[in-house]
């Protein structure tokens, strides 16, 4: 297939979740494979630096938009092979995630039920490692195959190879910008759901689901997530951000006990993990909290939004303003989830960082 002409001057707000940041110098679309190939070529033709964008949903633009070439990778179907017991699925980059759960759900395989909801595309699940609610896809991917843009080819890593971590891999941390995913294959199992947070058991008790099925899984996640305005919905404006902010932080027995009494999940190598939205409020930070043209949603702390006309500039603000908040109160240093564009060298965007 051809590599399209990109096209000048395209805005990236409207294709994010949080809608701020200026507009990409050149823009295309395109599917995995050899035009991903054409697209660098193109740009280092032009000395031009890419960035490549999925869903938008995890992502802060900045104000002056983005100076070289913005490459959005376009959706592939879903399909499935049995592997002894195992089902391996395989979907392009560009597919929706939560299609993939539904699929994944409705076909009556485990393993991602409690990933429902969350926004964004296949192809930015291994870079962030995504999880929620007990679950994470480093748990079940089996390979990445993916466009090495230091190598000018195409490679399969393996999930080892991919270096996951609690919401980081290889292609966000040392390889950041190296690789470009165009497919993900999960080794996925016929079985009952995997619940283990308390929200989600809660839920399903009051429901009366005293033996859940997948469905059951897929659909408390689903209603949990509503009621934070983590999932997106034009109707809600509690929905225009990036999702969670901020990383739930793990700390150890010591640092937990520090600040005990506090709610928290005990992770299976003893580390302590609590959540970053506890901590805000109790911070100062309430839901609806409002700054000008951002602000905390009014069902959940942990999402910065926008209020209507937000820049880049007043969403990091905001969040340095945050973390530099909960470090002075417990010592406790936020990470931040979102992707920065444009604004690597930034000072604010730095501190967000450290």
């Amino acid at each position: 297939m051809s590599f399209d002409a990109p096209v000048a001057d395209v805005p990236l707000a409207p294709l994010t979740t949080i809608g701020v940041g200026g507009a990409a110098r050149w823009f295309a679309r395109v599917l995995p494979g050899r035009p991903v190939r054409k697209a660098y070529e193109w740009a280092a033709a032009r000395e031009l630096p890419v960035f490549v964008l999925g869903g938008g949903s995890n992502l802060v633009v900045a104000d002056e938009g983005f100076p070289g070439l913005v490459v959005q990778i376009r959706g592939t179907r879903i399909t499935s092979l049995r592997r002894g017991d195992d089902i391996l699925v395989t979907a392009g980059a560009g597919e929706p995630w939560d299609a993939l759960v539904a699929y994944a759900v409705e076909g009556g395989l485990a393993g991602v039920e409690c990933l429902s909801g969350i926004p964004g595309t296949v192809g930015g699940t291994p870079i962030q490692n995504v999880g929620a609610y007990g679950q994470e896809v480093a748990d079940v991917i089996e390979v990445v195959t993916a466009f090495d843009v230091e190598q000018q080819r195409t490679v399969v890593l393996s999930a080892a190879e991919c270096e996951f971590g609690y919401r980081m891999s290889r292609f966000k941390g040392r390889d950041a910008g190296r690789f470009v995913v165009s497919s993900v294959i999960f080794r996925l199992r016929p079985g009952p759901p995997t619940i283990k947070y308390p929200d989600v058991l809660e839920y399903l008790a009051r429901q009366g689901k005293t033996a859940p099925d997948l469905a059951d899984a897929r659909s408390a996640v689903l209603a949990i997530r509503r009621r934070k305005g983590m999932v997106i919905d034009a109707g809600d404006p509690d929905t225009r951000s990036v999702g969670s902010f901020f990383m739930n932080p793990v700390v150890d027995r010591g640092v937990f006990e520090r600040i005990a009494p506090a709610p928290h999940y005990v992770m299976d190598n003893g580390a302590v993990k609590i959540p970053a939205a506890w901590l805000i409020e109790q911070s100062g930070f309430a839901r609806g909290h409002v700054d000008g043209r951002v602000g905390l949603s009014t069902k959940h702390p942990l999402a910065i939004v926008n209020r209507g006309g937000a820049t880049a500039r007043d969403v990091i603000h905001l969040a340095r303003r945050i973390k530099s908040t909960v470090r002075d109160r417990f010592g406790i240093a936020l990470r931040p989830e979102p992707v920065f564009v444009g604004i690597d060298d930034d000072p604010d965007v730095t501190d967000l960082r450290g």
